[in-house]
């Protein structure tokens, strides 16, 4: 006997092929017209964003384009980026304006793992863009093919998707990098993973190499690391299930959502947000398993005016210029005073935070 719902999911995943192939035939039209295609990488880029644009320049390929550059800003930093980088051998090169800026007329300009020039990248905030592949939370996006899905909990998943609906050749090091990708993503699809990243896991199960994908998850941890981790447990305070926390300076930008990650499993801990100084910025990352708190609203709210930040309910980040803080610059010790009472105070207030407890 024919099960009802099998029969409805069943069309309700044709129906899902169907859009997606219409999607994807639209990305590969567009991409026939260009002789030439820069994927541009958010700033640091994670798994999502470099497995994205790794598959994005395979569909190009595929499409004709042999001319294809993957650009980035900022900087590979976090230990399991770089084990990325190295052992999928992805040809990464520094973003530079005059590279979109001398691009020829048949050129094509493509975002992935975000959407807005100026926003969490240094591409020119007037700049045109011609593709955006993207899931985080985005208002206003402005480009020739958008393909854009909050509910999704990886960019990877809709690149695995055009991979399939277009038939490209699935080389092991491709399906090793989109798989990882939307495990790092979704936490081991513990968080935000959807129908649509089980099913594209399912997918690159076969095609992937098990062994690289366990060095992947399990590279080696920077003593600069530890030591930020190690300062934000001993700076951590904790106000109505919320704890605020800071690294102080470090060279080590990825250590904040490690820090993240490590005190997010606190008891009676709800939400964790942590911020330092890297280089010239505060940078700012928050977890937040509570329904009640949006992360990525509260970092954009409280930081608009100031820098930017954002992400999704329960993960998100955000990056303030250190220039608020010119006056007391050449004394890093005072600095770093005034950015602790600075930042917590917009939290505190942002959060509607009492009862200040330290743990």
């Amino acid at each position: 006997m024919c099960n009802p719902l099998s029969s409805l999911y069943g069309k309700l995943s044709g129906a899902r092929r169907h859009d997606n192939m219409s999607q994807a035939q639209q990305l590969h039209e567009l991409l026939k017209e260009g002789s030439e295609l820069n994927i541009v990488c958010h700033n640091n880029p994670d798994p999502d964003c470099l497995a994205s644009a790794l598959a994005l320049g395979r569909i190009a390929a595929a499409a004709g384009i042999d001319e294809r550059q993957i650009l980035y800003s900022g900087n590979i930093s976090h230990q399991q980026n770089r084990a990325f980088v190295n052992l999928l051998d992805i040809d990464l090169q520094p973003f530079e304006p005059t590279t979109i800026q001398n691009q020829q007329s048949d050129s094509l300009l493509a975002f992935v793992d975000h959407s807005i020039p100026g926003k969490n990248n240094t591409v020119p905030v007037d700049t045109a863009v011609d593709i955006v592949i993207d899931h985080h939370p985005a208002e206003d996006i402005d480009a020739r093919f958008v393909d854009h899905r909050e509910e999704l909990g990886a960019a990877a998943t809709i690149l695995t998707e055009y991979v399939r609906a277009l038939e490209i050749e699935l080389e092991t090091n491709l399906a090793t990098a989109l798989l990882f990708a939307i495990r790092s993503d979704t936490l081991d699809f513990l968080r935000g993973a959807t129908d649509g990243e089980y099913e594209a896991a399912g997918h690159l199960h076969e095609y992937a190499d098990q062994e690289m994908l366990r060095q992947l998850s399990t590279p080696s941890v920077s003593g600069g690391t530890l030591d930020a981790i190690s300062t934000a447990i001993d700076n951590r305070t904790i106000q109505q299930a919320v704890l605020i926390s800071h690294v102080g300076r470090t060279t080590e930008r990825d250590a904040l959502p490690q820090a993240v990650d490590y005190l997010v499993r606190l008891e009676g801990v709800q939400t964790v947000i942590v911020f330092g100084l890297v280089d010239d910025a505060i940078h700012i990352s928050a977890r937040s398993p509570d329904a009640r708190v949006n992360a990525g609203r509260i970092l954009h709210k409280a930081f608009k005016d100031v820098g930017s930040g954002g992400g999704h309910h329960d993960v998100a980040g955000g990056e303030i210029p250190l220039g608020i803080f010119a006056d007391y610059r050449s004394d890093d010790a005072q600095l770093l005073e005034m950015v602790e009472e600075t930042i917590t105070a917009r939290l505190v207030a942002e959060l509607n935070l009492s009862e200040k407890t330290n743990e």
